[in-house]
């Protein structure tokens, strides 16, 4: 146990501004998301906050917006003229007494649709990010593949049993192509348990066999400790590395691929935990991003760039699940507001905005029991 304590406060020397510079930069540009829109509809913005609590230092800008950094980097919020809170909540009360002016730039009496833009700015700046930094990435260092080639297989693993074998090559799995063996656990860990078909080429004869990914633990890139869907196979340390440069244009579109990989596994992975095919001690909380930045900050700042964009993508995934008190459920009740004419009651409001709390709250609670777990604290 002390071992696992000593590990978790012992920053490399950039472990901690490395922390800070990733959850810094994708809140930033999550909150000027909000921000930029909420201007562009003459919303008046009181505080533009990077962190939570008490604030650090500040200015206010000539249209009167209060920017802060808070002593809790993990968050930040916008909050607009008319909100009772740092979660948008109207303060109908305040509202109702504004004057003229005043409700001219108040967000909660703009129409629906200009609402919601404000609403989903937020996740779309950080999709937008993780695309900028993407295509600069790939600009500057191309992308390396790994020629997809089986090196080893576990011993009565679902690939031992299904019949692969060592020198084999992968070139499909359920008809998807594949070129790059990094391809196999992102398809692989969010099957949910599901029986593949992989293509495979032996001794130049192609075959295809059928493979039931398990639940199994096993270790992440980094090392780490992870429960996910494997079959039991290791590249091969000999196969060919193949780097691909591409031009400007060319890199805007590898970068848009990945982006929509990045999200479609995520939201696959959320739908196998839901549908109670994956472990749940699979997610992180900030505790796990803190321990997970200062090992990638050890590798360098480009590969520190390409964590941002992950967590970039996964933040603003995140934001948009349809729960009161981010932005997806404020999206819900605009969508709700705009099919019945009305707001939903006050009342309504209310109860989803506690029910919102409890359950952020909760997930908060049990990615961070699991951080801790894996940094064997219990």
């Amino acid at each position: 146990m002390f071992d696992a304590i000593h590990g978790l406060i012992s920053w490399t020397p950039l472990g901690l501004p490395a922390f800070l510079f990733v959850i810094t930069l994708v809140v930033f540009f999550h909150e000027l998301g909000h921000f930029l829109m909420a201007r562009a509809f003459g919303v008046k913005v009181d505080v533009f906050s990077v962190g939570f609590g008490k604030e650090i230092f500040g200015f206010n800008d000539r249209r009167g917006t209060r920017w802060r950094l808070s002593w809790i980097p993990v968050g930040g919020y916008v909050k607009f003229a008319g909100d009772a809170d740092a979660a948008s909540t109207p303060d109908r009360a305040a509202v109702e007494n504004m004057n003229a002016a005043e409700r001219e730039g108040a967000l909660a009496l703009k129409p629906v649709g200009q609402r919601a833009l404000v609403a989903a700015a937020g996740p779309l700046a950080n999709f937008l990010l993780a695309l900028v930094l993407l295509t600069g990435l790939v600009m500057v260092q191309g992308k390396a593949m790994v020629t997809p080639i089986i090196g080893s297989v576990t011993k009565d693993s679902p690939a031992d049993i299904a019949g692969i074998r060592g020198g084999d090559r992968v070139t499909h799995i359920d008809g998807d192509r594949i070129d790059d063996f990094q391809q196999l656990p992102a398809i692989i860990s969010v099957s949910g348990g599901s029986t593949l078909t992989i293509g495979l080429e032996r001794a130049g004869k192609p075959l295809e066999v059928q493979v039931t990914p398990k639940l199994m633990k096993t270790r992440d890139v980094l090392g780490n400790a992870v429960s996910q869907m494997v079959i039991g196979v290791r590249p091969d340390p000999k196969a060919p590395i193949v780097r691909e440069h591409y031009n400007p244009v060319q890199a805007v579109g590898v970068a848009g691929a990945e982006t929509w990989n990045i999200m479609k596994t995520t939201v696959l992975g959320i739908g196998q935990l839901l549908a109670g095919r994956g472990s749940a001690d699979q997610l992180s909380g900030p505790v796990g991003i803190a321990n997970m930045t200062r090992q990638v900050a050890d590798f360098g700042f480009l590969p520190l760039l390409n964590l941002v964009a992950i967590l970039s993508v996964s933040i603003g995934l995140a934001n948009l699940f349809p729960i009161p008190l981010l932005d997806g459920g404020h999206l819900l009740y605009y969508a709700v507001e705009a099919v019945l004419g009305r707001p939903l009651g006050e009342r309504a409001q209310d109860v989803g905005f506690r029910l919102g709390l409890v359950l952020v709250l909760g997930l908060m609670l049990l990615t961070t029991w699991n951080d801790l777990v894996r940094l064997n604290l219990f």
